[in-house]
């Protein structure tokens, strides 16, 4: 898949086959995030592999899901994520508050290579970080900043364009396909003026 393409056809996937994602891949997909920009080169991300059952069960009251449209856009018991990708943050290493563009390259990262392998993913800042890092018993010098749900996608969302000071909040059909509103290209770039 081209590059291009393959980020205009990303989209946040909250519902899952039950399906396994094999450990090397998912090695492979944290090694694209691992190569992701990082300031001044501090590198001061490590990663979490959540892929036992009873972890992710554990996991997954403690995320929030597509505020929205709660609770139906929380993934059901046999839509529910296959594997977790927590990104963590050594405070030793990271300066100020740059470590935030290292997550979101990062993550970046880490979800186009996901969809290069047929895997959908979910960035999710709003999780109870303090039971997180309890469950997955986090050292103190480290903080979980985004968890990454991942598995091989069971729904296809969509977007569309919007006139300026259209709704931005996504929503469901009838049918249950997830529609998203973008902000149109026409309106948010300017050339050489304001």
């Amino acid at each position: 898949m081209k590059i291009y393409n393959a980020i205009i056809s990303r989209r946040t996937i909250r519902k899952f086959q039950q399906k396994p994602i094999k450990l090397s891949i998912l090695k492979r997909i944290v090694n694209a995030g691992r190569l992701a920009p990082s300031a001044g080169n501090l590198q001061p991300l490590e990663y979490f592999i959540a892929v036992n059952d009873s972890l992710r069960e554990k996991i997954f009251p403690n995320l929030r899901w597509a505020a929205y449209i709660a609770p139906e856009g929380n993934p059901k018991n046999n839509e529910r994520p296959m594997a977790y990708i927590i990104i963590l943050v050594n405070k030793e290493i990271s300066f100020g508050s740059f470590f935030k563009y290292d997550v979101g390259a990062s993550a970046e990262n880490i979800t186009l290579a996901s969809l290069e392998e047929g895997i959908g993913c979910c960035w999710i800042g709003s999780f109870n970080r303090k039971k997180i890092e309890n469950i997955l018993k986090i050292p103190e010098q480290y903080s979980a900043d985004l968890v990454l749900a991942l598995g091989y996608s069971l729904e296809n969302p969509e977007y569309y364009d919007i006139e300026k000071g259209k709704s931005i909040k996504y929503h469901k059909d009838t049918s249950g396909v997830l529609h998203l509103p973008k902000r149109k290209l026409d309106d948010i770039v300017h050339i050489d003026c304001f």
